[in-house]
C-alpha cells in the first residue's frame, strides 16, 4: 500500500465495507498498472483467483498479475497456493467465452517458493490435455530471482583435482608405525573442513562461473564439487579450513550476483509491459531501448531526476528527462519518446 501511494489508500478507505464478491477495485496509483484489485482474505485461494480472472474479463483487461496469495500473513503452504492458483487459471482458460484476458502473471520474489510453483506448472506442462496447453499459453511466471525452465539442466563437471602425498613410515615396531600413522591422520583431519552451499541459483551457473570455480580450485587448497543433479543444486567445497572459508565467500558472492542480475531483468520486464522508451534512429523512425535501459529511464523519470547517462548505439549520451532529448559529448542531439502501454484499457 505504501508503494501505491496515498491516493490508493484514500480510495480503499472510501470503499471500505462496500466490496462485492470479496474485492474492491481502485486506480493503480504509483504502481506500474492501471488498476489494483484488493482481495478480502478468506483463504479460499482458488475461488479468489477465479473471481479476479472473471472480473478482468468482464472489464476487458488484457493482463493481470497476482502475488502468491495467502503465503504471507495468512501462512498458507506455497505448494497448496501454487496448485490452487494454477487450477483456477487452467479452468478459466478452458472457457470458450474468454476473449479479452490474454496474459496471467504470477510474480514471486520469495526464492523458497519458486520450486513449488515450478513443480505445479511442470505437472501441467507434462499433461497431454488441451486444457493444460491453453492454461500454459495464458500463464506467465515473473520471478525476482532465478527463472525456472522446463528444459533439462545443463550439467557441468569441474575437472577433479587430486594432489597425492605419500608418507613412508619406518619404525622399530609395528605398534610405533601404527601410532605414527594415526598421529599423521589426526593432524590432516584437524586441518580439513567441508562446506556445502545449497541454492537454486547454482543451476544458472554457466561457463563463466565454472571457469571461476576451476581457477579457485587451482589457486587454493580445495576441491570443489558441483552437485547440480540435486534440488536445489549444491556446491561442496572441501580442503584446508582457511581456503574453504575464503572460497565459500567468493561462491556466495557469485550466487548473489546471479540473483541480483535476474531480479533486475525481471523488474525490467515488468516495466517494459507498461512503458517503452525510444530514441530517434535512422530513416526518422523511433527505436526502442533495451529493457534495462528502459527501466533506468522510467525510474529516473518517476523519481524526478533531471538527467541520466545512457548508451545509444554504443555511444554515451546525457538524457534531459524534461525535454526528452539526449546529447553526446560532441553536441549531437537525439529526440526521445516515452510511450505508455495502456494494457487493460
Amino acid at each position: 500500500m505504501d508503494a501505491a501511494g496515498s491516493q490508493v489508500a484514500h480510495e480503499c478507505a472510501q470503499y471500505a465495507g462496500q466490496y462485492q464478491n470479496g474485492f474492491i477495485t481502485t486506480r493503480g496509483g504509483n504502481l506500474l498498472c492501471s488498476k489494483i484489485i484488493h482481495l478480502i482474505t478468506d483463504n479460499q485461494v482458488k475461488s479468489q483467483v477465479s473471481k479476479v480472472l472473471h472480473e478482468c474479463e468482464r472489464r476487458m483487461y488484457k493482463s493481470v498479475a497476482f502475488p502468491a496469495i495467502g503465503t504471507g500473513q495468512a501462512g498458507l503452504s506455497s505448494a497448496k497456493v501454487a496448485d490452487e492458483m494454477l487450477d483456477a487459471v487452467v479452468e478459466f482458460a478452458r472457457q470458450k467465452s474468454v476473449q479479452h484476458l490474454q496474459t496471467v502473471k504470477i510474480v514471486i520474489f520469495q526464492t523458497n517458493m519458486l520450486t513449488d510453483f515450478y513443480e505445479s506448472m511442470k505437472k501441467r506442462e507434462d499433461s497431454d490435455s488441451s486444457t493444460a496447453e491453453s492454461g500454459s499459453s495464458m500463464l506467465k511466471s515473473c520471478v525476482g530471482s532465478r527463472k525456472q525452465s522446463s528444459e533439462k539442466k545443463k550439467f557441468m563437471i569441474l575437472e577433479k583435482k587430486v594432489d597425492l602425498v605419500t608418507f613412508q613410515i619406518c619404525g622399530e615396531s609395528q605398534e610405533e608405525v601404527d601410532a605414527t600413522e594415526s598421529w599423521i591422520k589426526d593432524l590432516i583431519l584437524k586441518e580439513q573442513f567441508e562446506k556445502v552451499i545449497s541454492d537454486e541459483a547454482i543451476e544458472s551457473f554457466d561457463e563463466t562461473q565454472i571457469a571461476i570455480l576451476e581457477d579457485l580450485q587451482r589457486r587454493k587448497q580445495v576441491t570443489i564439487q558441483l552437485l547440480n543433479k540435486l534440488t536445489p543444486s549444491q556446491i561442496k567445497i572441501s580442503g584446508i579450513t582457511r581456503d574453504v572459508c575464503s572460497v565459500s565467500l567468493e561462491v556466495q558472492e557469485m550466487i548473489q550476483q546471479i540473483k541480483s542480475t535476474e531480479e533486475e531483468q525481471s523488474k525490467a520486464e515488468l516495466y517494459h509491459e507498461v512503458v517503452e522508451w525510444r530514441y530517434l534512429g535512422s530513416n526518422d523512425s523511433f527505436v526502442a531501448f533495451d529493457k534495462l535501459t528502459n527501466m533506468q529511464l522510467e525510474c529516473a523519470k518517476r523519481t524526478k531526476k533531471r538527467h541520466l547517462n545512457v548508451k545509444i548505439k554504443k555511444k554515451n549520451y546525457r538524457v534531459d528527462l524534461n525535454t526528452l532529448k539526449a546529447t553526446n559529448d560532441k553536441g549531437k542531439t537525439i529526440n526521445l519518446q516515452r510511450v505508455i502501454k495502456n494494457e487493460g484499457k
